[in-house]
């Protein structure tokens, strides 16, 4: 079995998974599409409102689509001793990881490609003036989540709590990109939000600039396989 073969491996047990699909799929299409269709035509901001909206709906699709189905598929599968078996044939740890990973970060830029063609007839938000620097950040913002998730299992102690612990960033991810609204922060939590991977890319696509981006995400790649290396588990903990 070759890191190919994983990665079709990764997918396919992706989408026959109906539950992850409802949580990581439906889910935030529903909000990046459905949201700003809506918003379109209740409120007096129009398509500048719904486009706004559907920028800041990236951090919740890259969180759910991205960290949180890596980490809940993984831990399942480390519960379940998948990763186990897997790791016992002839796969290094590098090519199961990231087979699993660049399965992910893909799924989940499809996703948000579609989304962006798909809110455009919904809402009337226009394509992104620069298709290459969108295409280029939600792609590294994508494999860079797929590899905080990976690394996140380490903290999470049961398949069963996997949802439970990827809430916060979910919740972190859209209230500093505002998808959920204006919300007042102190200054300091603002500025430390701001440095999140999904602020990096909503700033990204809304800004055109992609210096400060690139070096946020490229810090927290280092931090993911950082985290990786140290703690990452194969098998449950026994008690």
């Amino acid at each position: 079995m070759s890191l190919t073969a994983t990665y079709r491996l990764g997918t396919r047990l992706f989408w026959r998974d109906r539950a992850m699909l409802v949580a990581s799929v439906i889910t935030p299409v529903g909000l990046a599409v459905g949201m700003p269709a809506l918003m379109r035509h209740v409120t007096s901001g129009g398509v500048p409102f719904a486009t706004t909206m559907f920028q800041s709906a990236l951090a919740i699709l890259l969180a759910l689509t991205a960290f949180m189905n890596i980490a809940v598929a993984l831990t399942t599968r480390r519960d379940q001793l998948v990763l186990k078996r897997l790791r016992a044939g002839l796969l290094t740890d590098a090519q199961i990881l990231v087979g699993q990973i660049a399965s992910t970060a893909t799924q989940t830029f499809v996703v948000i490609v579609l989304c962006a063609v798909a809110v455009r007839f919904a809402a009337g938000v226009p394509l992104p003036d620069d298709p290459l620097l969108f295409a280029a950040m939600t792609a590294a913002g994508s494999a860079v989540l797929a590899l905080l998730g990976a690394a996140y299992t380490a903290a999470i102690p049961r398949s069963e709590l996997a949802g439970a612990y990827t809430m916060p960033l979910f919740l972190a991810a859209g209230v500093s990109a505002g998808a959920m609204g204006p919300i007042p922060l102190p200054s300091w939590l603002s500025t430390a939000l701001d440095l999140l991977p999904t602020s990096a890319v909503v700033h990204a696509v809304k800004t055109g600039e992609a210096v400060v981006p690139a070096l946020v995400l490229a810090g927290w790649a280092v931090v993911g396989v950082v985290a990786i290396r140290l703690w990452f588990r194969w098998e449950p903990r026994r008690s």
